[in-house]
């Protein structure tokens, strides 16, 4: 009898749009304004440090939950910016990157059976997780054209198997952050369930034009059920170094590292210890971080102003909506890969993002977390379109 595959158990997942871009970026030569990296270098200092750290030896594994420097770190910067004080032995767990840490709050506490409501458009590594776990993804579109949430949609979604909810302020894809009102909102919807949260934060430090980032961390009532991610990568522009981190109350951090240890048990040590130095040192970077981009967030909105492309508002992350009905009628996987293999800039659809694209929808998005001689580069190439 010959061996037969079994059943895939995630059908609906193929390789992910975002690895398909960058190759396609690379085939072609086109500038990769697709995936979410920076193309410049991580601060002189956080080098240095990492150097150091190997120097001084520390090559084997690090502690299961984070090298505790980090971890008391990590603590005392969300104090700082949140007036929250946690329990950084209890609460905080470094973790493989922020993906990682997605994937392990929710095997933590989904079940086979169980829903969780996802807010369209999501970041693309949510359902594949709950799937996975056994459980369904439940989808909640967000309000065109701002991507704000319409918490009475929410609200109504919610049922008797419902186990969580994930939001995710700044927003990827469409830079929209939370306020304020939305904490008091989502404290209302969630209050007298059992639902557990899940806040993907990765982008807590990029948020533009005075505000600030209203993480649930701020709000006592979210925080008790709440898992919180955030990534090192893209504060300190080092996406490749995969290091994240999750906060949540004890309960749910010893759920949470559970699943961790048997995940990846422990993340790259030296990172850690250069990561603890360079908060330590120097907090200038991530009180700054808002300007720095913002900054090129409005050179890039100036260099495409000829275009014909229609730029969204953009409040938080590094990423530009932009709107081509101007331009082409074909679908954005299509509109994507033309625009990559004629005009050598490489972009990212929003459809992957969504349950059901809108129809009609003809938005793809920019990555301007990029040095100026890219950005100049690739709107001189996006004007001419």
């Amino acid at each position: 009898m010959s061996f037969a595959l079994p059943p895939t158990k995630l059908p609906k997942v193929g390789t992910t749009i975002f690895t398909r871009m960058s190759q396609l970026a690379a085939e072609h030569g086109a500038l990769n304004l697709g995936q979410g990296f920076p193309d410049f270098q991580p601060p002189d200092f956080l080098q240095q440090a990492l150097v150091q750290a190997m120097r001084e030896g520390h090559h084997q594994y690090a502690p299961m939950t984070g090298v505790v420097e980090l971890r008391e770190q990590i603590a005392a910067k969300v104090e700082a910016l949140h007036g929250a004080r946690i329990d950084a032995g209890a609460d905080v767990t470094v973790t493989s990157g922020a993906t990682e840490a997605i994937f392990a709050a929710i095997h933590a506490v989904v079940r086979s059976g169980d829903e969780v409501i996802v807010l369209d458009p999501c970041y693309d590594c949510y359902e594949p997780a709950i799937a996975l776990a056994g459980a369904q993804a439940v989808h909640v579109p967000l309000r065109a054209p701002d991507f704000s949430v319409d918490w009475q949609r929410v609200r109504d979604a919610i049922g008797p198997r419902t186990r969580m909810l994930i939001v995710n302020s700044p927003h990827n894809p469409s830079g929209a952050v939370f306020s304020a009102a939305d904490l008091e909102a989502l404290a209302d919807v969630l209050r007298g369930t059992r639902i557990v949260l899940l806040s993907d934060e990765v982008y807590e430090h990029i948020v533009f034009d005075g505000v600030p980032h209203f993480s649930v961390l701020r709000h006592p009532e979210l925080a008790a059920r709440s898992f919180v991610v955030s990534s090192f990568g893209k504060t300190y522009h080092c996406t490749g170094w995969k290091i994240g981190y999750c906060i949540a109350p004890p309960a749910l951090s010893a759920e949470f590292r559970k699943v961790h240890q048997y995940l990846t048990f422990s993340t790259f040590n030296p990172a850690q210890w250069a990561l603890a130095a360079m908060l330590r040192e120097h907090p200038e970077h991530h009180l700054e971080l808002p300007a720095f981009y913002q900054q090129k967030r409005d050179r890039f909105r100036e260099l495409l102003a000829g275009s014909r492309f229609e730029l969204l508002p953009v409040a938080g992350t590094y990423f530009q909506l932009a709107d081509y009905s101007a331009i082409s009628d074909q679908d954005d996987v299509a509109f994507c890969r033309w625009l990559a293999m004629e005009h050598k800039v490489a972009a990212i659809p929003l459809s992957p993002f969504q349950h059901q694209p809108p129809p009609g929808q003809r938005l793809v998005r920019f990555c301007f977390a990029k040095a100026d001689a890219t950005q100049v580069a690739a709107a001189q190439r996006l004007v001419a379109v």
